[in-house]
Parts: structure tokens; C-alpha cells; sequence
């Protein structure tokens, strides 16, 4: 374990930890948050998972009012009546609206602290939504997941383009990169304060940044078995190095003084 952040805090944020109706899914949700709370706690983070779904959203503050960063992980479509939306829609899926709530005003939270956060998959997804933007509900099938597979195998492989200059392309080291999807749904129209980080071969967003706080959202599943291997590891290396800069903001005053 790298000892250099055995003192910083990170919270995974799921979106519930049982889904009785689901097995087969819950399952595979839970090897994938599993696999984000490993390398973190490897790469020296002390690691705290909570479902937002099981506690309220002002518990959920309350738990994660400590955090040095946060993580929201991937699961079910966001509850449409936060971003204007109507239910209906194909392929929509359970909605956990506690989740959405509370995951909403952490993000708006760490907005005005200046809290890292990076979203995953449905995390990209509730950053939008907390900062104002809206979702396209179904996209029809394509490079985005495999469909009519076993739950194990929904994730499709495809690349995306990171845009030049990005904070997303520094961490990863190019702007071609490879990535693991699986989603149904896209961001639209962008929230206030975010500007798109990566386009898929078809033009849709796989990835936002907020242009002034260390917030990221990432469309894909870089904690994903087939993802490449070192893709989560340069994204949570990005997360410790904006979490030290943030250190730095805050220590000055003091210092000065």
C-alpha cells in the first residue's frame, strides 16, 4: 500500500447495497465497486462505501462530510423529475430517488467546497443533473453495450477522443484511448459550469469537467475487468493530485499568517 494518503479520506458513493429483484445485476454492480474500493485503498486512500439509497440524504452529508475525495459510482437511471423529464421512457429502469437527492447535493457540495469528486458512468450522469443539465432517456443500441448477452457481458469496448488540453487527457496520458461501456443514457444538455472532456465515434459525450472545481464525470467503466489495466489507477492518481492542490489552497492562509 503506498503509505503517502493513508490519511486522506475517500467515500464510494453507490446507489443502494441490495437489490433482491436484481441478483444477477447487484452482483455484477457490486464487482465493479468492489474493484474501485481496492485499487483506492492499494493506492493508499482510506475507503469508506456508503448507499446513498439505505441512509438520508442529510446522513449521507453528515457521513461524508470528512471526505478529502469522492467517487459516485455506476447503477440505476437517475430519477427523471431532477433534470424535467417524464417516466415511460424505453428501457427505464428502478429509480431510487433518496439516492438521487442525496448524491445531488453532494456533488453541489463539493462544488462549493472544492471537494474532488469523480463520477462514474450514472456518477457522470448526476453531475449533469446536479448542476442543471438534463439527459437523452434511451439511445438506441450501438457501440454503447452489447445487448441480448448475460449480465456479465454487457460491457462493450470502443474508443473515445479526449479532448485536447483537458485535465481528463493529462491524467491519462493521450486524448485515443480505450474504454468499456455499458449505458443507455447520455448527457444532453451540459450543466452550468461543464464542458464536454470526451466524444465517442458517434459524437455523444463520454466525458465531462467542470471548468474552475476538480470535479470529473467519466461515461465509461474504468474499474471494468477488460478496461486497460492501468486506466482506474491514472484516474484516482488524478483525484489524489487535485485533492493536494486543494491542500495547498487551503493551507496558504495559515502559512501567510
Amino acid at each position: 500500500m503506498n503509505q503517502e494518503f493513508t490519511n486522506r479520506m475517500l467515500v464510494v458513493v453507490e446507489v443502494t447495497g441490495a437489490r433482491p429483484d436484481r441478483p444477477a445485476y447487484h452482483a455484477k454492480v457490486q464487482v465493479l465497486n468492489s474493484r474501485v474500493a481496492a485499487d483506492a485503498e492499494t493506492a493508499g486512500w482510506a475507503v469508506t462505501r456508503v448507499a446513498a439509497a439505505d441512509v438520508t440524504p442529510v446522513e449521507l452529508l453528515r457521513i461524508t462530510a470528512d471526505a478529502d475525495a469522492l467517487i459516485i459510482v455506476g447503477g440505476e437511471d437517475v430519477t427523471p423529475h431532477f433534470y424535467g423529464g417524464a417516466t415511460g421512457y424505453e428501457g427505464e429502469t428502478a429509480h431510487f430517488a433518496v439516492a438521487d437527492e442525496g448524491q445531488i447535493a453532494l456533488v453541489q457540495r463539493a462544488l462549493l467546497l472544492g471537494t474532488p469528486l469523480l463520477g462514474i458512468c450514472r456518477g457522470l450522469q448526476i453531475i449533469n443533473v446536479a448542476l442543471g443539465g438534463n439527459l437523452v432517456q434511451h439511445i438506441d443500441d450501438g457501440i454503447h453495450k452489447n445487448i441480448d448477452v448475460p449480465i456479465d457481458q454487457i460491457l462493450s469496448t470502443h474508443d473515445v477522443v479526449l479532448a485536447e488540453g483537458s485535465t481528463l487527457a493529462a491524467s491519462l496520458g493521450g486524448i485515443d484511448i480505450s474504454v468499456q461501456s455499458a449505458h443507455h443514457q447520455i448527457v444532453d444538455r451540459l450543466g452550468a459550469g461543464l464542458a464536454a472532456a470526451a466524444h465517442a465515434s458517434d459524437g455523444l459525450i463520454e466525458a465531462l469537467e467542470h471548468e474552475t472545481a476538480p470535479i470529473t464525470g467519466v461515461q465509461w467503466h474504468p474499474e471494468a475487468p477488460d478496461s486497460p489495466v492501468d486506466q482506474l489507477d491514472l484516474l484516482l492518481a488524478g483525484l489524489a493530485a487535485q485533492h493536494e492542490a486543494r491542500s495547498l489552497r487551503v493551507d496558504a492562509p495559515a502559512l501567510a499568517a
